[in-house]
């Protein structure tokens, strides 16, 4: 097992170069779960549906500290828009390209190394470290953690602080941690029209118009000012389609697609009711598919916010912004549990793009970030 200053970028690498195009795995958390038992890891491997899930814990006592991760990827997009292919690392000026090298496989690489050198100097720590790891982040979200999250329920175990490996930076390694993340609520609207020809209006009725005065509503309606920790809600329509693609055809349907992200002012099932009371007041038929809802989450000042903050003074010499600001993760189905959960990672400038890469002086910072939190947090 190698630890030297060269191991995080050795295993972002190795973990950059296995294909894992959500929710495929490719054989990440083999590689993992291959680091982790020799350090004395008692794995389980959760395999729920199509997605590969593992728990790996070491110790029995409380405080529970778990590093949470994901190791599927987004698509490439078009090859040869690439730089160098995707799924084969690069070195090149100072930077790890691959796709996954920011969103999130260098962050579990640095979690490795961290917990390898923090055991290694303190075998006899506090309390336990545990590690959630899924292939369902960047998918649907239904067969990953929230599943794992069920299991570790039904079999009474508790998470006490947990931090997520996502992309929080800004600029510069460390500058941003996320404290919180706003909810994030997602629809497919279908309304029913009637098709004719455009000189009968009379005869046909539009879906369209119908609902037009209705979707704009929501688009301009202030839902709320925000508060001291999230931004105002925001309501955004992603998609419509409608008609034949002829131009003197009154289309018979509409569909389109829309989310809300928002924050702890709003709730699901408020944001669902005043949707469909918008629409029926438009007077077509319509039909609303609701996905599940990823909840706001926040985590208040404490043990854990010290923790991260300190590593990032210590380490980057950074005095961290706190912020819920981005999109979605994993830790909103961690946090409703009891966790304390704080997101630490990378720099997120070029995630989801083409030529997404890392900064390879960030990667032992990030590593030696995650060794002090367990230090802070594991050590007496």
């Amino acid at each position: 097992m190698r630890t030297t200053e060269g191991a995080t970028l050795e295993l972002a690498r190795a973990l950059v170069g296995l294909p894992s195009v959500t929710p495929e795995d490719g054989g990440c958390q083999d590689l993992m779960i291959d680091w982790l038992t020799p350090l004395g890891f008692t794995v389980e491997r959760l395999a729920f549906g199509d997605v590969q899930n593992f728990w790996a814990r070491r110790g029995t006592g409380r405080p529970l500290f778990v590093f949470a991760g994901h190791t599927d990827v987004v698509p490439p997009g078009p090859l040869d828009a690439w730089s160098s292919p995707p799924f084969v690392p690069e070195v090149r000026e100072g930077r790890l390209y691959g796709r996954g090298a920011a969103d999130m496989k260098s962050s579990l690489a640095a979690m490795l190394v961290a917990v390898a050198r923090f055991v290694r100097n303190h075998d006899s720590h506090d309390g336990s470290i545990a590690f959630l790891v899924t292939s369902d982040e960047e998918g649907p979200a239904i067969d990953g953690t929230a599943r794992v999250v069920d299991w570790l329920r039904d079999n009474g175990t508790g998470i006490d602080y947990c931090l997520v490996g996502e992309p929080s930076s800004r600029k510069r390694i460390g500058d941003v941690v996320r404290v919180g993340r706003r909810g994030s609520l997602s629809a497919e609207l279908t309304v029913k029209g009637v098709q004719g020809h455009v000189a009968y209006p009379q005869d046909a009725f539009n879906p369209i118009h119908a609902v037009l005065g209705s979707l704009l509503d929501l688009v301009r309606r202030e839902w709320d000012q925000g508060n001291a920790y999230f931004p105002p809600t925001s309501f955004q329509i992603s998609n419509i389609n409608a008609g034949t693609g002829a131009s003197n055809v009154i289309p018979g349907e509409l569909t389109a697609q829309f989310n809300f992200r928002f924050n702890t002012e709003q709730t699901a099932v408020g944001l669902r009711a005043a949707t469909h009371a918008a629409l029926a007041a438009s007077g077509a038929e319509f039909e609303i598919k609701w996905a599940p809802p990823g909840q706001p989450f926040l985590t208040q000042p404490g043990r854990l916010t010290q923790s991260v903050l300190d590593a990032v003074r210590n380490v980057a010499g950074v005095e961290a912004e706190t912020s819920t600001g981005g999109g979605t993760s994993d830790g909103r189905f961690i946090s409703p549990a009891g966790a304390e959960v704080i997101e630490l990672g990378p720099v997120n400038a070029t995630i989801h793009k083409v030529d997404e890469h890392v900064a390879i002086a960030d990667l032992e910072p990030l590593a030696r970030m995650y060794a002090r939190v367990l230090e802070n947090l594991l050590v007496r």
